[in-house]
């Protein structure tokens, strides 16, 4: 078993066009771009924030990519 880091992000700090969805939609499209990336997450949106659950050996490769989309 693979120790999991999850990465909270405030809806409030979502960029545009990501701000303009819903919270659900947002967080599958999130979930979907870290896929798309040969990430395995897990994303979901939980009151008040985006919570994603990715493996820690991917940590680094989830935070590049999150910073690329301007999340963090």
């Amino acid at each position: 078993m693979s120790a999991i880091t999850t990465i909270r992000i405030d809806h409030a700090a979502l960029p545009d066009p990501l701000n303009l969805k819903g919270p659900d939609a947002a967080a599958r499209m999130i979930a979907a771009a870290l896929r798309d990336e040969g990430i395995k997450a897990d994303a979901s949106d939980v009151i008040p924030h985006i919570k994603i659950e990715v493996p820690t050996t991917q940590l680094l490769a989830t935070s590049t990519m999150l910073a690329s989309l301007q999340l963090i």
